[in-house]
């Protein structure tokens, strides 16, 4: 740039600079030309918000009352339902009417196995409308309640000024303005077992009834609108939050109540502040609250701590084994009940209790379908155990394969839910997967492999279906193996099952023979129960074909003989 060139910006230079030499440069002008300073805090405002935040959280309503602006607006212009009313008995009015706004939020809809916990008592689940609850409804006494105190903390995030608040303490009167405040509080939960429920974020409400996903939430920042200065327009405290809007009656009919207070905000949870548990949070809490279900004993408080759990961690792998055991050892209960028969072997009952199901499931089914919600019952079938069971076993299966118990138990529950393919496929991976040195597991995965090809051409009622003929080389191989008189037992009498749906049926004297080796195994368990043996005589399918030829009546007659 040449000397000519740079003359105009010297000049220019050299004329701003001639006229703060003229005027002068103070640091008044310097301020001004700053950047604007924000307000001063309200300590005042900021301390009013946390101590009515703790109030409701700890059941205060003394504190609550006084601190409340709707309440001691009605308390100074004798708005009061009962002008005769002691402030006591009026703040109990102020915070009932508080409750009642997030009372829906209290409300348990628990059906069959998702119940969560606490399984009794109040459960805090935030709905759709989160975003619109009052800021009370995140810090009320019913969350999280953990001696000494409340299961919650609160610390201030932000405050900042907004314009005035307004309102009328006569119809006729002037408008008051006063200066409001809002207060940031953020709150978080203790404990991640008995924190609020919400819908998990980003999940949206469908037209159809798929369950929504749910999270524990974890923390949230609330706003507050603070007035201040109102002991000059007559109220006892100096600050008060704005929660609620004052109930006003129209001052002629068909007219709008008037809005008190009026105001530019109002106090509810910020968007985009919630958090939720994740797993990492409290891995240790998780893992000792897993076997603190595992001795409850009551079911249903099992079932809901295991649930709340897995709903902040689904892959929890001690919530999982004991929900998804817990759950195979109920359903097997409920066989008992049903075919009540008193059996003092344990693994003979455990036997006659999964034989139960596994003629059912292929037949009626009705109570393996319909759940307690389906069938609008007060209490859960063996469907919402049923289904309750399947995706933890499904997740353990998945994340610990070793564990072949597990998948054993997941194999039966495809079978019963008539789950054909999967519960196939579940019991020739087992037996794949299983040493050959493992002789009595193994027969007894073969056995399982052979009832859910049964179950397959059972309910599918194709006769000679090719499974058939598998099921019974499976059973076949399951008593070559087999080392108790139990297994022997199950694979004899499986072989005489299957020969119902196979081409062969024509040879009874074969099928007699695996009926007379079954009687002979069963007579060798421990504390046998030939009533058990009736039972296995009396199904529906094999009694049809036994009470329809000659040829059996004497391995039926060893049954009436038994009977006595």
């Amino acid at each position: 740039m040449s000397v000519i060139q740079r003359l105009p910006v010297v000049l220019a230079l050299s004329g701003y600079w001639t006229i703060f030499g003229t005027f002068g440069f103070d640091s008044s002008m310097a301020a001004s030309l700053s950047p604007k300073k924000s307000p001063p805090v309200d300590k005042a405002a900021v301390e009013t918000a946390l101590a009515f935040a703790t109030a409701i959280s700890q059941g205060d309503h003394a504190t609550f009352g006084k601190l409340d602006f709707s309440c001691q607006y009605r308390w100074v212009t004798g708005l009061r339902l009962d002008p005769s009313a002691s402030s006591a008995s009026f703040y109990e009015q102020c915070w009932r009417e508080m409750t009642d706004t997030h009372a829906h939020t209290l409300t348990r809809t628990d059906v069959g196995m998702e119940v969560l916990w606490p399984s009794t008592g109040p459960l805090v689940f935030f709905g759709d409308d989160v975003l619109d609850l009052p800021s009370s409804a995140f810090v009320m006494d019913s969350i999280g309640v953990s001696p000494p105190g409340s299961g919650l903390h609160l610390t201030v995030a932000n405050s900042r000024r907004i314009p005035d608040g307004s309102f009328r303490l006569k119809p006729d009167g002037n408008v008051i303005g006063v200066p409001a405040t809002v207060v940031e509080v953020t709150v978080h939960y203790h404990d991640p077992l008995t924190s609020p429920i919400t819908y998990a974020p980003g999940t949206v409400r469908w037209t159809n009834t798929v369950k929504r996903p749910r999270q524990a939430l974890k923390s949230v920042t609330t706003q507050w609108v603070v007035f201040s200065r109102l002991k000059k327009h007559g109220f006892p405290q100096d600050t008060a939050v704005f929660l609620l809007p004052v109930p006003t009656e129209p001052e002629t009919a068909g007219a709008r109540p008037d809005i008190v207070p009026f105001t530019t905000e109002r106090s509810h949870a910020i968007p985009n502040s919630l958090t939720w548990w994740s797993p990492q949070d409290q891995p240790g809490t998780l893992a000792a609250a897993a076997a603190r279900a595992a001795a409850f004993p009551d079911l249903r408080d099992r079932v809901a701590l295991l649930n709340r759990i897995l709903l902040i961690d689904p892959r929890q792998t001690d919530a999982l084994t004991v929900l998804s055991k817990h759950l195979y050892t109920a359903l097997l209960r409920q066989a008992a009940d049903r075919h009540n028969l008193a059996i003092k072997d344990h693994a003979l009952a455990r036997a006659v209790n999964e034989f139960y199901w596994n003629i059912y499931s292929a037949s009626a089914r009705l109570d393996l379908a319909n759940t307690m919600e389906m069938g609008g019952l007060t209490e859960p079938t063996p469907a919402d155990f049923l289904y309750r069971m399947l995706p933890p076993m499904e997740t353990l299966a998945e994340t610990h394969p070793e564990q072949l118990d597990n998948r054993f138990r997941l194999g039966v529950a495809y079978r019963w839910n008539n789950d054909q393919l999967p519960t196939i496929r579940t019991f020739e991976s087992l037996v794949q997967d299983i040493p050959d040195q493992h002789q009595t597991q193994k027969a007894q995965a073969l056995l399982q492999l052979a009832w859910s090809r049964i179950n397959k051409v059972s309910w599918n009622r194709v006769l000679h279906d090719p499974e058939s003929l598998k099921a019974y080389a499976d059973a076949e191989a399951s008593l070559a193996l087999a080392e108790l008189p139990l297994d022997k037992f199950l694979a004899e009498y499986t072989m005489a099952y299957c020969m119902i749906f196979m081409p062969s049926y024509g040879d009874k004297a074969k099928l007699l023979h695996h009926l007379t080796e079954a009687k002979r195994w069963f007579d060798q368990i421990a504390e046998k129960n030939d009533t058990v043996w009736r039972y296995f005589l009396d199904t529906e399918l094999l009694k049809a074909v036994l009470d329809a030829d000659p040829m059996f009546q004497t391995i039926l007659a060893s049954s009436r003989k038994d009977r006595g």
